[in-house]
């Protein structure tokens, strides 16, 4: 599975946890959907907690576990969620026993896996007959990710950007079939979306300083002076004033065959 290396758990949330947090709610409540209340739950690819903490609003620590590969994730989410059973670990190789929990949810992680399918064929396998394995991954692909803005100017700029289009599960049906391989039954995709207010374009534009994921790594490449351009075509494009992004995840639902 991919990592954040070298990116604190602080900068992390400041770069995306203003988006993953809300997303949280929407795609917990669709994780969670006819799940036993008594049913122990796993957030894999945990980050610093905000799908976790959410899991742990609605349930209780002692329902919760969760996974990351990056100690210093497991360490934050240890403090975000205590008594919550948190664990260094990939996606594609889970510490956990075969049918252990009701529910079993990856929120932005299953692009970042090494191997996607054996990323959720692990959460199949322990997720309990007849429970529920739920991912999500932006629309990159479809322009309605939190950062299709960012990537649409730097791309006018630059034509060797990338971006994140061509990541695993960012295209509609991509983490459906992604479910159908790893084994998963009664696969469903639906969508999920999160609104983000920003002051200003300085509160939006700030954190891709960090050098967080793909966007702020990108960033991180540049020089000074291209730096400054792409800043300028983005507040061009934006404003100096308050405003909104509205950002949009495939989410695809599935039980262990």
């Amino acid at each position: 599975m991919g990592s954040f290396g070298g990116v604190s758990a602080d900068e992390y949330a400041r770069f995306m946890g203003r988006f993953s947090t809300p997303l949280a709610v929407e795609f917990a409540t669709v994780g969670l959907e006819g799940v036993d209340a008594d049913a122990r739950l796993l957030d894999v690819g945990c980050g610093p907690g905000m799908l976790t903490l959410e899991l742990v609003t609605r349930r209780g620590p002692a329902a919760v576990s969760a996974a990351d590969p990056e100690p210093a994730f497991v360490e934050a989410t240890e403090e975000l969620c205590p008594g919550v059973d948190v664990r260094v670990a990939e996606a594609e190789h889970l510490p956990f026993a075969d049918g252990e929990f009701g529910a079993t949810l990856a929120q932005l992680v299953v692009h970042f896996m090494s191997d996607p399918v054996r990323g959720v064929t692990q959460m199949g396998r322990v997720t309990a007959p007849g429970g529920r394995v739920s991912a999500c991954v932006w629309d990159h692909a479809g322009d309605g990710g939190p950062l299709s803005t960012f990537w649409r100017v730097a791309r006018r700029l630059d034509d060797g950007v990338r971006g994140e289009a061509g990541l695993s599960g960012a295209a509609p049906g991509q983490l459906v079939d992604i479910f159908r391989r790893a084994g998963l039954a009664d696969v469903t995709q639906t969508v999920v979306e999160c609104t983000v207010s920003f002051r200003d374009f300085a509160d939006w534009w700030d954190p891709f300083l960090l050098g967080v994921g793909p966007a702020g790594r990108y960033v991180a490449t540049l020089d000074r002076g291209e730096v400054a351009r792409l800043e300028t075509a983005l507040r061009d494009e934006l404003g100096d004033g308050a405003f909104t992004v509205t950002a949009r995840a495939w989410t695809a639902v599935g039980t262990p065959a």
